[in-house]
């Protein structure tokens, strides 16, 4: 038999128990391949992998049919159909120039920084969410995610608002429900828009309810809808210079009259040799008799009628080439024609006149203008669907965004050139008998550009309400809002459905606001957002120059992204700064959110990226020094004990360690495991993970190390020597005292604390011994009075007084007051030893009692005067201070001399004891007795001063705690022999 046969479909694996682990090559080069088909949020890995793979069908859409048309679709909307003409003729040709200008180079930046990051690797379905969220990490993709989930759902109700207008305006007025009344237009006008609005989210709702099939069948019309009104528009241009449209307007003075109530634009007619009053005087008049009251202006002023479109030929550019602002209510007039305003000022409400409904200036134009050229995400947001879905995104979205800043661009101009400024400035073409002011312009028909504008701006609002709630889907899918979870289920073949009623509701608030002009700003700032972000992907992924960083697309530089971040910043705050900072607050909330109650996703994302270089560079500046006595504060190692199951002895020992830190500063939590790591390394994760939950529940911010070790003495030492990196290093240890060092089938417990002691001491670090820890208060408790008492009798540098000042920070201790004992013989100067340490207290700023125990000679250990202070170097010390002389003396007074403590430890112990030492290293091992004679080498120069000066100085029969002249001048010969190195600070806060 054929040997190929025999291993044919088979896992070649090195080791035997890898057989179910490792797949073959060939099936996981197929899931590479199939990567992109796998729908997002949906299924991420698949289940069983020996499973039949079911055939999935494979994309053919290009960039033409997949990227470039859908994005053109997008782009091309409600602004351009109902509001770029009057921009045009607000703003003048110059400035909407510049406000084009620059949304569209929002777009294109932003473009170019999404096809670096669309092209650097695999794309699956979803978008911009995918990329940011990628990018940046979960807590800015999911952020942002929804900032443009919101942004995609106010735009549906911007469209839906849209298509009513256009309904209710220039196809069918007499379809309102609620009719204006003594003048209230507008107000009827908002609540036509709420009722069919609500009437158009429900219906569109229920059709994608029912299948999105539907909605992708009649996109194809929608899109032609755009091509052919687009296409009339030049066309119509063209027919201007050679033959423009008859559309008159009617002007009294330089005044604009609606045409909605009259019908001749004259004051008088003739009808048989008859001069009669038309219905425009009794529109002004009181009556239809020629003698009749009229309005000042309407008499001083005469009717005239010019063309509403000259042409390109015309020579109108130069008029509409400035800005006309205006106030709200304010009557849209022809500045260069002559006007009689007479003797006092007549009032324009209720006459036929054309006002504007808003306030108009340059920056409430940007904000209205960019929803218009929104819609760059089209592309990458079905890249599932796509062939080459790396060379389609970039092409088709930057050819798209090119093509339509031309249309917008050219539009501008050939607004300003063909239409007459005060139709431009008619909103909603009251002076051309209600037709739509672009309509006007349109060959060979008005109706061409009032149908496709209202199939257009439906068909864009019902593609929002299907893309918003996918990605709301999305987003819940991955898990890292917790509170979006159930719009993350939907029907059974995937439908959002939960998704889609939010997504409703959504819109309605936009419905409900009912204003179009109200509602764009408002997605300008959540689309705005989006685009910052994106180019702030693109920047930071750029700069930090990660391996896997490689796009295919080369045409993008990290300054060119900064500008685009910066553009969308700086076109925020130009629309609106109060909605920007609304739309920042809420994007932060969403962040914090995240960041505190959100799952943890490893994504691979370029904040983490930054956020270790970050921590290099720190950790590199903090290592090219020692750190101040200002910054000095205790960087703890926790040493912990774990019992057979890897469970925390004393969990009480992390209670106190946050009280102790209240999250600043370095903490590392360690602990030892006998034995050999290829043995332990399953019981290591364990440990680990007990550990890290214990820190997640007392709230210890810090590190966990886990060591393992043959020998517990080892490990610590190893913990000691080895925890922390750099700079950010341990000088504090932490442990519980040992309680079970007595027992006699544990001989050797105490020689290992022993051991920790002197390890400690030797890396000179402060040692924390926490005796019945398990007696401490949890963070749960709160004491309402009690004292802390601190027995100050060995001189550690302050390290004493900080800790209780540290517990006091914590809400446990907050309560509680702080008390300092220190102990003197009987024949001190007790009270002048008290004035002494409360002035000591007073220069390290702390507050507390201070309490002075007399006591006999015999009952003070000799251990009481070791880690002093030399005279002499102190008093050097204290000159570079630039002390006065009554301060260094009362400096001097606070402090004992080291070397007395050695000698007085000396003369205590005796030959009994050093027997009886001998006696108790007996049974220790010879191995043991080795490694002590080796670190009692190691640690021989530490202590080698010290037994100098024991051996030179003469103990005499007392040693004084309270300093006098007389002392201090006999101790300064004395310590002149006495060569001691290293002294602290008395103010120096490290021990």
């Amino acid at each position: 038999m054929d040997k190929g046969i025999i291993y044919e479909g088979k896992n070649m694996a090195l080791f035997e128990e890898e057989m179910d682990s490792n797949p073959m090559v060939s099936s996981l080069l197929n899931k590479l391949a199939n990567y992109t088909n796998l729908t997002q949020g949906v299924i991420e890995h698949e289940a069983d992998e020996d499973s039949k793979r079911r055939e999935i069908k494979a994309p053919r859409m290009g960039t033409f049919i997949g990227v470039y048309l859908p994005c053109l679709q997008n782009i091309l909307g409600v602004i351009l159909f109902l509001r770029l003409t009057w921009i045009v003729g607000t703003a003048g040709v110059l400035e909407s120039f510049i406000i084009v200008f620059m949304c569209c180079a929002c777009t294109m930046l932003t473009a170019i920084s999404m096809s670096a990051i669309a092209t650097n690797g695999v794309v699956p379905a979803g978008g911009s969410y995918y990329m940011i969220s990628r990018s940046l990490g979960p807590e800015f993709g999911g952020a942002v995610g929804l900032c443009f989930y919101l942004g995609t759902t106010f735009a549906g109700a911007m469209y839906i608002l849209g298509t009513i207008e256009i309904l209710l305006t220039y196809i069918s007025p007499s379809a309102a429900i609620f009719k204006s009344e003594d003048g209230g237009e507008a107000e009827a006008m908002l609540n036509n828009m709420r009722v069919y609005g609500t009437c158009i989210i429900a219906l569109m709702a229920i059709v994608v309810f029912v299948g999105v099939k539907y909605v992708n069948k009649l996109a194809l019309v929608f899109l032609a809808c755009v091509i052919l009104s687009i296409i009339a528009i030049y066309a119509g241009v063209i027919k201007t210079a050679f033959d423009p449209p008859d559309f008159r307007i009617c002007l009294l003075g330089n005044r604009t009259l609606s045409r909605r109530n009259f019908d001749t634009c004259a004051k008088f007619t003739k009808i048989d040799n008859k001069t009669e009053t038309t219905r425009l005087w009794r529109l002004f008049c009181d009556s239809a008799l020629l003698n009749a009251t009229c309005d000042e202006y309407f008499s001083l002023n005469n009717v005239t009628e010019i063309q509403g479109i000259p042409g390109v030929s015309s020579g109108v550019l130069i008029d509409n080439l400035w800005s006309t602002y205006s106030d709200k209510g304010s009557v849209v007039e022809k500045r260069e024609l002559p006007s009689l305003t007479g003797t006092e000022e007549t009032k324009v409400a209720g006459l036929p006149y054309v006002f504007t409904d808003i306030m108009t200036f340059f920056t409430m134009l940007v904000g209205i203008y960019f929803p218009s050229v929104t819609g760059i995400m089209a592309g990458s947001n079905r890249s599932g669907d796509l062939k080459d879905a790396q060379k389609s995104i970039p092409t088709g979205t930057i050819l798209a965004i090119s093509t339509t800043s031309f249309i917008y661009l050219s539009c501008i101009v050939l607004f300003g050139a063909c239409i007459e400024g005060v139709i431009l400035r008619d909103k909603f073409g009251e002076a051309v008998n209600g037709n739509l002011v672009i309509g006007t312009l349109a060959w060979p028909s008005p109706w061409v550009i009032v149908i496709g504008s209202f199939f257009s701006t439906c068909g864009a609002g019902l593609q929002s309400l299907t893309g918003a709630p996918r990605l709301l889907q999305a987003i819940s899918r991955d898990g890292i809002v917790p509170f979006l979870h159930v719009f993350g289920h939907g029907k059974a073949n995937g439908e959002p459905t939960w998704a889609l009623l939010l997504t409703a509701c959504i819109c309605e608030i936009g419905i409900l606001i009912a204003s179009l002009d109200s509602v764009a700003p408002i997605l300008s700032m959540f689309f705005l957002m989006c685009y910052m972000f994106v180019n702030l992907a693109c920047a930071v992924q750029t700069l930090l120059r990660t391996p896997n960083w490689r796009p295919r697309f080369k045409f993008y530089h990290w300054t060119l992204s900064f500008l685009g971040m910066s553009l969308c910043l700086a076109l925020m705050f130009i629309c609106s700064w109060y909605y920007a900072l609304i739309a920042m607050v809420i994007a932060g909330c969403i962040y914090k959110y995240i960041e505190y109650r959100g799952a943890e996703k490893e994504w691979g994302d370029g904040i983490r990226g930054l956020s270790l270089n970050a921590a290099r560079y720190a950790l590199l500046r903090v290592e090219a020094g020692h750190p101040h006595t200002k910054n000095w504060r205790p960087q703890v190692l926790v040493l912990l004990n774990l019992d057979s199951e890897q469970l925390v002895k004393h969990p009480r020992l992390l209670s106190f360690t946050s009280q102790l830190k209240a999250g600043k500063g370095l903490t590392i939590v360690g602990s030892v495991l006998q034995g050999i790591y290829l043995d332990k390394c399953v019981e290591v994760q364990k440990a680990e993970e007990n550990v890290k939950s214990l820190m997640a529940i007392e709230k210890t911010k810090g590190f966990c190390q886990i060591v393992v070790s043959p020998s517990l003495r080892d490990g610590v030492s190893h913990l000691i020597q080895s925890a922390g990196l750099g700079g950010m290093k341990h000088n504090t240890v932490l442990m519980a005292w040992p309680q079970s060092w007595k027992l006699t089938d544990n001989p050797f417990s105490w020689k290992n604390f022993v051991d920790t002691v002197r390890e400690t001491t030797a890396a000179q670090q402060a040692l924390l011994v926490a005796k019945n820890i398990d007696l401490f208060p949890a963070n749960q408790e709160r004491f309402s009075e009690g004292n802390i008492d601190v027995w100050w009798i060995v001189h550690d540098g302050g390290m004493l007084m900080l800790l209780p000042f540290l517990l006091r920070q914590h809400k446990v201790w907050r309560k509680c007051k702080m008390r300092i004992f220190t102990v003197a013989q009987m024949d001190d100067n007790s009270i002048q030893m008290k004035k002494d340490l409360q002035m000591f207290l007073y220069h390290l700023r702390l507050n507390a009692e201070v309490e002075v125990v007399e006591m006999f000679e015999n009952d003070i250990s000799a251990f009481t005067y070791e880690k002093t202070l030399v005279m002499e170097q102190r008093s050097q010390m204290l000159k570079q201070m630039q002390l006065s002389k009554n301060e260094r003396e009362r400096e001097i007074q606070s402090i004992t001399d080291e070397s007395r403590g050695s000698i007085r430890r000396q003369r205590h112990c005796s030959p009994q004891c050093v027997g009886q030492d001998k006696q108790v290293l007996v049974p220790n091992d010879k191995r043991e007795d080795e490694a002590q004679l080796i670190h009692d080498r190691n640690t021989a120069s530490h202590s080698a001063a010290v037994v100098q000066a024991n051996a030179a100085a003469a103990a005499p029969e007392r040693v004084q705690m309270t300093w006098t002249k007389e002392k201090l001048v006999s101790e300064k010969h004395k310590n002149k022999e006495t060569n001691l190195t290293g002294f602290k600070d008395i103010f120096n806060l490290k021990p």
